[in-house]
């Protein structure tokens, strides 16, 4: 192994290790928050999760192995399941932010009938259609034998077999990426570019209540008008500022091994290996950074976090045996007599 390669498993460890913690910390919170499972974005984001999960614990230590022993990771039949996986968990994932999008979109532009359009059943159906959808792909890939290692990503991964058509592979590639990567951009612009319209339209209503009101106040201290001017300006920039790294890191993590996967479908085009890896190691990284975009930075799974570390502070400072159970039960027995 030289330097760049060293780098590079030493970026998949590290991805792995936020990856798994995150994603696991998301689920915890949907498995002890029934508010959480309640709404319809707790669908969206437990299904992203869960693909993260399994591409984590499945194919980065795949593609680790393919870095450093330089060779196929696995027999035959384990690989070609792992890239069956990377087909179907990669697609589903994309599918999710899209219909992510979709769910904030009505939630911003449609607030008043949010819940007759977005059920729990809405949701669902989305979510089969994201499972059908990647299945599908990845069913004719297996079945045309396009399921292999290749050493350009150092990934058990889509691959030309040798004895098919290279036209037909081209024309999979093409239709795989542009259902999955294309058309989860396409919604995650439209989507999300109309929620920044309508975010933008309620801050200047606001600015113009906040400015009508600072000149009705005339004795107001320097220091408060100048803290609203300074809460308005946050405000125009945090919605701005959300929906770029939704979308960009939707661009930077996938754009790079989706246009390398459709350029090495040149006949004349040899794809450089530490590129390859590279590019498939900016997928990885979109795994371990969706838990922060998507849930743990906001202040309901922080909630449900805080609860769950003390509820585990308390029984481990506090551990309770039967004998003590049954006194505090008497105990609180006889309080509610007395009062």
């Amino acid at each position: 192994m030289d330097l760049a390669e060293i780098l590079l498993a030493l970026f998949i460890v590290v991805v792995a290790t936020v990856s798994l913690l995150s994603n696991l910390l998301v689920l915890l919170c949907f498995a002890h928050s029934s508010e959480i499972r309640r709404q319809v974005p707790g669908i969206f984001t437990t299904n992203l999760s869960f693909c993260n999960l399994l591409i984590t614990v499945l194919n980065m230590p795949s593609t680790l192995v393919g870095i450093v022993k330089d060779q196929q990771p696995f027999g035959d039949c384990l690989c070609r399941a792992v890239s069956f996986l990377d087909t179907f968990l990669t697609a589903n994932a994309m599918l999710s932010m899209a219909a992510l999008s979709i769910d904030r979109w009505i939630a911003v532009v449609f607030p008043l009938s949010y819940s007759s359009k977005m059920r729990c059943r809405d949701a669902l159906l989305m979510v089969c259609y994201a499972w059908l959808h990647s299945l599908a792909f990845s069913v004719v890939a297996l079945l045309r034998s396009w399921l292999d290692y290749s050493r350009a990503y150092a990934s058990c991964t889509l691959r030309l077999n040798a004895e098919s058509s290279r036209t037909d592979f081209a024309a999979f590639t093409v239709a795989f990426h542009g259902a999955s990567f294309m058309l989860s951009l396409l919604v995650l612009c439209v989507t999300y570019l109309k929620v920044l319209k309508v975010a933008r339209f309620h801050c200047k209503r606001i600015d113009i209540i906040t400015m009508q009101t600072l000149f009705l106040l005339v004795d107001i201290h320097p220091s408060v008008k100048q803290r609203c001017l300074a809460e308005q300006k946050r405000r125009k920039q945090r919605a701005t500022k959300k929906i770029s790294i939704f979308i960009g890191s939707f661009i930077i993590c996938f754009a790079p091994y989706v246009i390398t996967r459709l350029t090495e479908l040149l006949p004349f085009v040899d794809i450089n290996r530490y590129w390859g890896i590279i590019s498939k190691c900016l997928t990885y990284s979109k795994a371990a950074s969706d838990p922060f975009a998507y849930s743990l930075l906001r202040q309901q799974y922080k909630k449900v976090l805080v609860t769950v570390s003390n509820r585990l502070l308390k029984r481990d400072l506090y551990p309770s045996s039967g004998h003590n159970s049954s006194l505090d039960t008497e105990n609180d027995y006889c309080l509610q007599r007395i009062s």
